[in-house]
């Protein structure tokens, strides 16, 4: 998952960006509204969240959030100082997720980019859009996309990719994957069947298939997505 943080004090951006990735976020940092700007204009859709601080050199976190907004739904947390009534129903108006006054500590910000992360999850399942990390499953349209590029997968792969995009975080045994795609499948799917499928998919889908990070195997047990 990778998270655009948006934060001009240098100091405070570095300690984020360093602890959001040892938590395995990958992090695009921006210290203005400008660059900020113009990472999203050139490509949202490789972001799963964003993290704005409020009062920026050049503009504010109101006017990114509105812009991302525009364009997809993905969540926005703010980061400030500022701690008043007026500030937070603004905020939330303009379609903030969340809200978060500094200082504040590393741990409490992780737990809420979690939630946030977990609701939004939840919401695609029960939509029309699937998020897996950085690939997206358009259910509606029968698409699935990853960094935005659209990949062309057969019906049976389709078919298994969505089995795991309802099952985020879950641990699927290999019957519980050879029935779920028997249903549809229209002929029969072996066990050899199912192995050279989920090959296919990780060369489609994995950045290194050799060493898979979207489809994970758990030895003994079988296969699961995400976290």
């Amino acid at each position: 998952m990778k998270i655009l943080l948006v934060e001009d004090d240098k100091t405070i951006a570095s300690g984020l960006e360093y602890s959001l990735q040892q938590e395995g976020y990958w992090t695009v940092l921006c210290h203005d509204a400008a660059s900020a700007r113009r990472v999203l204009a050139e490509d949202i859709d490789q972001f799963t969240l964003c993290l704005f601080d409020l009062q920026l050199p050049d503009g504010t976190g109101y006017e990114l959030c509105k812009m991302v907004k525009e364009r997809r739904d993905i969540p926005v947390i703010f980061l400030t100082v500022i701690d008043d009534e007026v500030n937070v129903v603004m905020g939330l108006d303009m379609g903030a997720d969340d809200y978060i006054t500094k200082p504040f500590r590393v741990r409490e910000l992780l737990s809420r980019i979690k939630s946030v992360l977990r609701r939004y999850q939840k919401l695609s399942h029960a939509g029309a859009v699937i998020d897996i990390d950085n690939v997206r499953i358009h259910t509606l349209e029968g698409k699935v996309y990853k960094n935005g590029a659209e990949i062309s997968l057969t019906a049976l792969e389709y078919r298994l990719l969505l089995i795991f995009g309802n099952h985020v975080g879950q641990v699927l045994t290999r019957n519980q994957l050879l029935e779920q795609i028997w249903d549809v499948a229209g002929d029969f799917v072996n066990d050899n069947t199912l192995t050279v499928y989920i090959k296919r998919l990780r060369g489609k889908l994995e950045d290194n298939p050799e060493q898979p990070a979207l489809i994970k195997t758990v030895r003994g047990l079988g296969y699961k997505v995400g976290d």
